[in-house]
């Protein structure tokens, strides 16, 4: 299926540019729209690997944005960079989520997205974003994280409506598996409905391809992992279309 792409810019209340990257299906349409998948990438910005995240999403038939969650398009290779930025919108979790809200707005008044049917799909740093869209009561269907984060800017209640699927790493030191098992008490106080499924073998940043060269150049313990990775997508596409009419 061939994929059309474009950049979608949402400008805030202070005129901040968020210059997120849609890929659309070519057989969405005004009149066939396609269901909705916000990406929210891990803390390097919208860089190669969530743009061909969206772009595989399109080749499965969904409409998909990565998000610009930064603002002005910024992205990184540096790891002390990306963590100051991170821990500057973190600094703000409200303007986070506004920005969210934003992107998802603006995304789904295209004629080609189905805005009844959306979700939300994270990557490391992204996966706390994608579960805080939907602890905020944002309208997904469906929230998957991959190696995600799992610390609520506050705890899941009845405005969570997703499913959740998380695919974990057993060997991630980013994120620890008492980290997860947090995440599953809260899932179960706010009777939300989610799998978790943990890859053996898998370190943080699994499924990315470029997770060791950044491993090496910035000392961190990162690695991806092609069983890991291929698996999870494909765990990913069913859940999705378990949801997603």
């Amino acid at each position: 299926m061939s994929v059309k792409t474009f950049e979608l810019i949402s400008t805030t209340e202070n005129n901040i540019e968020l210059i997120s990257y849609v890929a659309l299906p070519d057989t969405a349409s005004n009149d066939t729209p396609a269901p909705g998948i916000l990406v929210a990438p891990e803390w390097w910005g919208v860089v190669e690997h969530p743009k061909s995240v969206v772009e595989r999403l399109a080749e499965a038939g969904y409409a998909a944005v990565a998000m610009d969650v930064y603002g002005e398009g910024k992205l990184t290779t540096d790891a002390a960079q990306a963590n100051m930025w991170m821990e500057q919108v973190l600094e703000d979790q409200d303007m986070l989520m506004a920005r969210c809200r934003l992107i998802l707005n603006d995304f789904s008044d295209q004629l080609a997205v189905d805005g009844n049917n959306l979700a939300a799909i994270g990557y490391c740093f992204g996966g706390k974003i994608a579960l805080d869209m939907a602890r905020d009561g944002m309208p997904l269907k469906a929230v998957a994280t991959f190696h995600g984060n799992p610390s609520p800017k506050q705890p899941a209640d009845k405005n969570f409506t997703a499913k959740v699927l998380v695919a974990h790493g057993r060997d991630d030191s980013m994120v620890s598996m008492d980290a997860i098992e947090g995440l599953k008490l809260e899932l179960d106080a706010a009777d939300v409905d989610y799998t978790i499924d943990v890859y053996d073998n898998a370190k943080h940043g699994f499924t990315n391809p470029h997770a060791d060269e950044r491993a090496a150049k910035n000392e961190v313990d990162l690695g991806y992992n092609e069983i890991a990775a291929k698996q999870s997508w494909e765990n990913m596409l069913e859940f999705m279309k378990a949801n997603l009419a």
